[in-house]
């Protein structure tokens, strides 16, 4: 790191100068705390006597010749009026486990990566499958030989790799991994920013499941929280004795969760975060950060009526101009629920620079609309539609996320109208309707074979409930979906070209029905839904002959439906105009298109009870 790059805020390798580095005379510690009166060090190597840190220019340093990597340690600071506070270091690489929270020192060179054919060959995955699994690692599965029922970065990734693989998962979404206090945070109000918690183990752990991952095809994305920080007092908070990275007192000085926000037109605070950043990118071979709650970067407290906030927004188009630069084939997304432009514009053409953002209006109008009784969906019918007027506005994620299966807000299964049997098909079909629109995936863990308990972090998923057959054939049915997905490149490729979507029949909210084609590399993909709680038939018109050969419908018998295999027939259509498609109560079915030469004369069209005629 270059000292001037530091003080106008411009660096982003703050954490190779920070923090507690191995040397070959032993361990030194830095840290900046201008506002400070002295600091000192105390850890395992002194028997936790204070030995005071030299000063210059704000920042303290000292080397250590009987300090270790595995040392444990804390800053004290004697802050100008007087008080001794000790502090965790900000950019310490390990932390103790909780409610403990000493610094710990770690060699981040000592994990050799395998990864180079991963690296690459990865890319943003504009024109590829990106169908990611949204977990919190700790209560995916538990570990009975663990007190507290966590198994470690490593360990895990041989039960995650192949539970992934088998469902055509392309990347997995860790909810934030950083060093925080507080089980039921979740990983949101961090005190370690740069210290992988020690719930899973160690940072050499984490880089081996990451690089298990990409050895196996699989990415991996960090969930980052650059807003806000924890308020706990050996923190950031208050650091020198003076607020070092928040906002003074005053009314936006303390988030919605009761955290710090952070102030970044400081350097120090720019530095840390646009570091820390380019730090999960850079040594641990993350391919992504998902970045939390962008609406509160952009607005004051996160509320549009107050205003822009110029600070942070400026922060987060040089962060994101920062590590475009020197990750140009690494995801930036963006949890963003305002109206704000350019999102995922690059920030040369005054954009914010994110490569994609999640679409929350997506998925509020597509839970809200399976929450409405079938008799009342006709009024809300424009809710399945409206999301293609904005699509190409920006580059969107379609997301059902963690927050969708908390708080009281039921799991995704469970949000679906009606009894407990009727819940199953209208999900089915619901998540077909998810993989066939335009825009990359996101689920949540349990989605996949219908959890209906909500999500708690102290226990692990419901795993018996696949011994029921309602669950099974559910989770086989989204496996087969989302292998689709992954396969059919009309169902990936060009996405965010508006020539590659086309609506057969939006405007049919008497029978809750709706029809689209996917094209894309010289494939055709029909989708035809009923979302209706009675069996519909209607017309569609085409414009060519063709043959339908069906790919899946939501209501086949090995899914728990009601359509047998034999009657799913291909369909010849052997001239343009209308043509009438017959789909049961709550089904989703998709057809590829053929070209016209390969019907056969003799295939003539019957009247299959679930699919058309």
């Amino acid at each position: 790191m270059y000292i001037d790059d530091f003080f106008s805020g411009r660096a982003f390798d703050a954490y190779e100068f920070f923090g507690a580095h191995p040397t070959s005379n032993g361990v030194v510690f830095r840290t900046f705390a201008p506002g400070a009166g002295k600091v000192a060090i105390i850890g395992d190597f002194n028997d936790w006597h204070p030995w005071q840190l030299h000063c210059d220019r704000g920042i303290w340093e000292l080397e250590v010749p009987q300090a270790k990597v595995g040392d444990k340690y804390k800053f004290v600071i004697y802050t100008r009026s007087g008080e001794m506070i000790e502090h965790c270091d900000p950019y310490g690489f390990g932390m103790e486990l909780r409610p403990n929270w000493a610094s710990i020192v770690r060699d981040l060179n000592v994990y050799k990566f395998t990864d180079e054919k991963w690296l690459a060959r990865r890319d943003k995955n504009y024109n590829k499958p990106l169908n990611i699994y949204e977990m919190h690692l700790g209560s995916w599965k538990t570990n009975e030989d663990d007190e507290n029922g966590w198994y470690d970065y490593a360990a895990i990734a041989e039960l995650l790799i192949p539970y992934l693989k088998e469902h055509g998962y392309t990347h997995v979404e860790f909810m934030p991994l950083s060093e925080h206090p507080a089980d039921c945070s979740w990983g949101y109000q961090n005190t370690g920013f740069y210290a992988p918690t020690s719930r899973y183990g160690t940072a050499e752990q984490l880089m081996e499941l990451i690089d298990k991952l990409h050895n196996a095809d699989i990415g991996a994305i960090m969930d980052f929280v650059p807003v806000h920080f924890a308020i706990d007092g050996y923190a950031l908070r208050n650091f020198d004795g003076t607020p070092l990275y928040e906002y003074p007192e005053s009314d936006v000085s303390v988030s919605e969760w009761g955290t710090c926000n952070f102030l970044f037109n400081k350097p120090s605070s720019a530095v840390f975060m646009q570091s820390c950043a380019n730090y999960w990118l850079e040594k641990y071979h993350f391919d992504g950060l998902r970045m939390d709650a962008i609406s509160r970067a952009i607005y004051w407290q996160g509320q549009p009526e107050r205003g822009v906030n110029p600070n942070s927004v400026n922060f987060i188009k040089q962060m994101n101009a920062g590590l475009q630069r020197l990750h140009p084939n690494c995801m930036l997304i963006a949890e963003d629920s305002t109206a704000f432009p350019k999102i995922t514009c690059p920030v040369e053409y005054d954009g914010m620079g994110f490569d994609y953002k999640w679409d929350l209006g997506w998925m509020n109008d597509t839970l809200n609309y399976f929450r409405t009784p079938p008799s009342e969906r006709p009024a809300q019918h424009n809710k399945l539609t409206f999301s293609m007027f904005y699509f190409y506005n920006e580059l969107y994620m379609l997301e059902l996320s963690h927050d969708e299966n908390v708080h009281g807000k039921a799991t995704v299964v469970q949000k679906m109208w009606g009894d407990y049997e009727q819940k199953f098909p209208q999900a089915r079909a619901m998540y077909a309707y998810m993989f066939t629109h335009p825009g990359k995936k996101l689920n949540f863990m349990g989605g996949e074979f219908a959890l209906f308990r909500e999500w708690d972090e102290t226990r692990e998923q419901d795993w018996d409930i696949l011994k029921y057959p309602l669950h099974e054939s559910f989770d086989r049915y989204m496996k087969k979906l989302m292998g689709l997905y992954k396969t059919e490149p009309a169902l990936h490729n060009a996405e965010y070209n508006s020539d590659t979507f086309r609506w057969l029949m939006a405007d049919n909210a008497e029978q809750c029905s709706y029809a689209y084609i996917r094209t894309a590399e010289n494939q055709t993909i029909w989708c035809l839904f009923n979302f209706s709680d009675k069996e519909q038939t209607f017309p569609l018109n085409t414009d060519k002959p063709c043959e339908l050969l069906p790919l899946l419908s939501s209501d086949e018998q090995t899914y728990s439906g009601s359509t047998s295999a034999n009657e799913l027939k291909n369909i010849a259509i052997e001239m343009a105009g209308a043509h009438k498609f017959t789909l049961p109560p709550f089904t989703a079915v998709l057809y590829e298109e053929l070209p016209a030469e390969t019907i056969k004369p003799a295939k003539t069209a019957k009247k299959p009870k679930s699919a058309a005629k």
